[in-house]
């Protein structure tokens, strides 16, 4: 524990400067820290596996995935959804039949009281006291239907303290894990990176820092480059070679097609651990809590 102030050691108020340095020091309290370079994906890397994309897809928001990735993600959220309405269907059919043998108890109780209404009238006391000690309820929970609803201490969800949770109708639509937009497979669109032809450079290709270049300028891409993918032929160029060529006439620089602005996707970087180019680089450790 530290002094309070300097040469002070009988002062009465713990201040907040002293509570923060005791927590650094003991490793309690949230710690933030500012992830770097290494913290952060490359450009060219699967936003779910943050590996390099052996065959690379886009969203039309600009976030990158591997095929295969991608289409694993979609086949599993798709049977999470299967299941969930599975069960959703299976609880509707539950509460149908409950509502069926409701309106049947309900039936079979009116024809009871019309039975009764119809009898002749009991003739001497000790039959129509028979009746009304046949007629008092049963105490015993295993008569009119209730062992079926019977409590189980010994599994969780069954405990007289659990209240039956009604499950909502599932909804179908698949979301993009970055972005949380509806995301359909048909709406990616595959990426042509254009490799580094470097005849002297004999490593393999995910070892290598300078793997990609734009496919019109032949400048090198990186995290620090920005960069965009033209809808049409998946071909990634950087924006600058959007803004100076691209723009000027809006014709593809290697195919001769009309663009329009909708066809240019700004990529969306991994980041190169400075603030202007990132969002978010701060990250938390939470740890116990230091009591005063």
């Amino acid at each position: 524990m530290t002094r309070h102030a300097r040469n002070c050691t009988a002062g009465a108020v713990y201040t907040y400067h002293e509570k923060k340095k005791d927590a650094e020091a003991s490793g309690y309290g949230t710690q933030n820290r500012r992830v770097g370079k290494d913290s952060i994906k490359d450009f060219d890397c699967c936003c779910l596996t943050l590996q390099p994309c052996a065959n690379p897809v886009i969203t039309s928001d600009g976030y990158l995935f591997d095929k295969e990735a991608i289409i694993q993600y979609i086949i599993s959220k798709k049977n999470e959804i299967s299941r969930k309405l599975k069960e959703f269907e299976k609880q509707k059919r539950k509460e149908e039949a409950e509502l069926e043998e409701l309106a049947e108890a309900e039936r079979r109780s009116k024809l009871n009281d019309f039975l009764k209404i119809e009898k002749n009238i009991v003739s001497n006391q000790s039959n129509a006291s028979k009746e009304r000690k046949n007629d008092s309820p049963s105490v015993s929970n295993m008569t009119e239907g209730r062992d079926k609803n019977l409590p189980s201490f010994w599994i969780p969800s069954k405990t007289p303290e659990v209240k039956i949770k009604k499950l909502e109708k599932p909804d179908k639509t698949v979301y993009c894990p970055m972005t949380n937009k509806p995301l359909r497979l048909k709406d990616l669109i595959d990426v042509k990176f254009t490799l580094v032809k470097d005849p002297d450079d004999k490593k393999s290709l995910i070892i290598k820092d300078n793997r990609y270049m734009c496919a019109v300028t032949h400048d090198i891409l990186s995290n620090a480059v920005p960069c965009a993918v033209i809808r049409t032929t998946g071909d990634v160029v950087t924006m600058e070679c959007v803004e100076k060529i691209i723009k000027k006439d809006w014709i593809h620089p290697l195919t001769g097609e009309k663009l329009t602005e909708r066809d240019i996707i700004p990529m969306q970087r991994g980041g190169t651990g400075y603030a202007h180019t990132n969002e978010r680089l701060e990250g938390k450790y939470e740890r116990p809590v230091l009591q005063a």
